[in-house]
């Protein structure tokens, strides 16, 4: 008698968009598994009961998204050091207690970075925005040992609880937009929602080095506003979006799940289609 496939989730609101259950099958078919990936649109004031739902009807692992990332984590068994510092969760795994909390984003992100070539060991990097995002990603940037990490914000306060939040792992620079005046950074990654709204921050002119790269975590039609913006900039050398990550990120979960590293390449390819 055949295996049933093992099942798997995103779960958000919205959740139509989600590329996730174009990912994933794309991963098993390169081991020959089976595996059943699905969308669940999930408002917030149902999410207690479905993930204890989901547990019961056997599901192995699910993926976690807007709006539900931080308030997922308080209904773990227990979290990864990562999401907790993060504050936040996006991949659950299945243990016959409970739910299992990860969060992969800063990792995606780095083996993305290191994709595309673009170092981080020995470089300024800077972080433009200070909300979730970001605190998903200070970890591991922090962990690939950058000469000096800033994370920028309009006002003050945020890159500062950022510091506090990660003074145990690493030197973070607090700043506001308005103080990078005259600094100069080898990588800036864009880590706010501006896009999405058809803008970016303003920031002062000049802040890439010679050969730099500008990294957005938004993909799609929310780059274009911080596409346009690197492009301006001079002396810039790599500017990308953060379709990557996501396939990066969605390879760790993968790997936590099922033991197996895809290769994320062909994957990549396929969405850019």
């Amino acid at each position: 008698m055949s295996r049933s496939p093992s099942r798997y989730a995103v779960i958000g609101q919205p959740v139509a968009h989600s590329l996730s259950p174009r990912i994933h099958p794309q991963f098993a078919a390169q081991f020959g598994l089976a595996l059943q990936y699905e969308a669940m649109d999930v408002a917030p004031a149902d999410l207690a009961a479905r993930i204890a739902q989901l547990h019961t009807d056997g599901y192995a692992g699910l993926n976690v998204t807007l709006p539900h990332k931080a308030a997922v984590a308080a209904l773990c068994e227990s979290v990864s050091e990562r999401a907790a510092l993060a504050g936040a969760v996006n991949c659950l795994s299945r243990r016959d207690s409970g739910w299992i909390g990860d969060n992969t984003d800063g990792e995606g992100l780095v083996r993305d970075l290191l994709r595309l070539g673009i170092a981080i060991a020995g470089r300024r990097v800077l972080i433009v925005g200070a909300g979730g995002a970001a605190r998903g990603i200070i970890g591991p940037l922090l962990a690939a040992a950058p000469s000096e990490l800033v994370v920028s914000s309009r006002n003050p306060w945020k890159p500062e609880e950022l510091a506090e939040r990660f003074k145990a792992q690493g030197a973070l620079t607090p700043r506001t937009h308005l103080a990078l005046k005259g600094d100069r950074y080898d990588l800036i990654i864009n880590a706010t929602s501006a896009g999405h709204e058809g803008a970016m921050p303003r920031l002062p002119s000049n802040l890439l080095a010679e050969g730099g790269a500008c990294y957005d975590l938004s993909y799609g039609p929310a780059h274009a506003p911080f596409a346009a913006w690197a492009q301006s900039q001079r002396g810039v050398a790599v500017v990308a979006d953060g379709l990557g990550m996501l396939v990066e990120q969605a390879a760790v979960s993968f790997d936590i799940w099922l033991g197996h590293r895809p290769d994320t390449d062909p994957v990549l390819a396929a969405l850019r289609r």
